[in-house]
């Protein structure tokens, strides 16, 4: 080693730092006001220097999507996981065939969709994006007519990610509308109103696996898929949707490296997003498809079995203790789903959502949200997702340190309910 030596020695220096296993250290983290070597960034409800010290009065973060029950895996395969980048790495705009695309990588998504069994990729065209979040948007400035005197009508079925709404409500586009649940325009449909219909498969925030309400020659559908893989649900078929988005985050747990893909039939829609990227960000930055590549390198190994049985053991065990919780409770309950058979593992399993969907039982706990604040819980509001506030929907991804707190919280909730014991 030559150049590379310094840039290795101080990435090891960094990741020896323990922070009693409650926060880490990053290369660009915060520094404190004596030197400029960075600190200690803590897991929520610990702090100190060392993120020793417990904060027995915090709250349970259970709102966000944050992949990190992902972080153990990754540490563990930290020599094959890493990126060394030269300070001339893909200084160009574009790769060398003049694309923005790096046809390795697109070859590693391709095979681990054939490894999986989860989507047809055979004769498929493939484009990423910064996370399914751009994805989506490109989609459907695509699927929206070029000539039309009234927007396209933006549906997904109640309770529906929260996303689809915000973006199109953001941008404002003259394209598309956002008009909520597709059961109110299935009379408009036949009467010929151009619509785009998003279907979540697995879906955030309940974890079902969805499928198209509206049909027509003048319905289009985007199946999202990012949660379409071993560690959430069966995988019950190939999945074969005209477009299909992906995205890392959920795949690996790197969301912030910002990475998603989608899978597209249609030329011509297909050439509309590619525009769509070119203008809006000159496509994904290269050190991030960098990154993917090295990620999906090592998820590929063993066919992707280690991989996927580290993030499937994690997400049963922490669905089967929420539920055990839960089941001793009147005043609230969980979605249900039954069980399919899965391919990827050759048998009947239980789904392991990423998500709680709770339900507030007692008719006075109209407002669930506020129910589990009282309780030291933070969740996401049903009205964020287009239902009844009677619904919190209480994440399972985030790290280890925030679902114990979540269990304790729950644990002590439910006790004080009816008097049972909780193991």
């Amino acid at each position: 080693m030559s150049w590379s030596s310094g840039a290795a020695e101080e990435a090891e220096a960094i990741a020896a730092v323990s922070c009693s296993g409650h926060g880490r250290v990053y290369l660009d983290g915060m520094v404190d006001d004596e030197n400029t070597e960075p600190v200690c960034e803590c897991n929520s409800c610990y702090s100190g220097p060392d993120c020793s010290h417990f904060l027995t009065d915090c709250i349970a973060d259970a709102n966000g999507g944050d992949p990190l029950f992902l972080e153990p895996f990754w540490t563990q395969h930290a020599a094959s996981s890493a990126v060394v980048v030269a300070g001339w790495h893909r200084m160009s705009y574009s790769y060398n065939n003049n694309g923005f695309i790096s046809k390795e990588l697109e070859r590693l998504i391709r095979k681990l969709h054939a490894v999986v069994g989860n989507a047809v990729t055979q004769n498929r065209y493939i484009i990423f994006g910064a996370g399914s979040t751009q994805v989506i948007n490109a989609a459907a400035y695509a699927l929206s007519p070029d000539n039309s005197s009234s927007p396209a009508g933006i549906v997904a079925s109640v309770p529906y990610y929260a996303l689809y709404q915000q973006q199109e409500e953001y941008f404002n586009s003259a394209k598309f509308k956002f008009q909520g649940d597709p059961y109110t325009w299935r009379n408009k449909t036949d009467s010929g109103a151009y619509t785009i219909e998003f279907v979540t498969a697995p879906n955030n925030p309940d974890g079902r696996l969805n499928k198209a309400l509206l049909q027509g020659p003048n319905v289009k559908t985007v199946y999202d898929r990012a949660y379409y893989w071993p560690h959430f649900t069966p995988i019950t078929a190939q999945a074969d949707e005209d477009l299909m988005v992906f995205t890392l985050s959920k795949l690996t747990g790197h969301a912030g490296s910002r990475f998603g893909w989608a899978v597209v039939k249609d030329e011509t829609v297909f050439n509309k997003m590619t525009i769509h990227m070119q203008i809006n960000s000159m496509g994904v930055s290269r050190d991030t498809q960098l990154r993917a590549f090295k990620l999906l390198k090592t998820a590929l190994k063993g066919e992707g079995r280690e991989l996927f049985d580290f993030a499937s053991q994690t997400m049963k065990a922490r669905w089967e203790k929420l539920s055990s919780i839960i089941s001793l409770s009147k005043r609230f309950s969980l979605q249900k789903i039954n069980p399919e058979y899965c391919i990827f593992y050759s048998k009947v399993r239980e789904f392991s959502p990423a998500y709680a969907w709770v339900k507030c039982e007692r008719e006075e706990d109209k407002d669930c949200y506020a129910v589990l604040q009282v309780a030291k819980i933070t969740g996401r509001a049903g009205n964020a997702f287009g239902a009844e506030d009677r619904y919190v929907r209480l994440s399972l991804i985030r790290s280890q340190d925030d679902f114990d707190i979540l269990i304790q919280r729950l644990n002590k909730l439910v006790s004080e309910e009816n008097g049972a014991k909780i193991i």
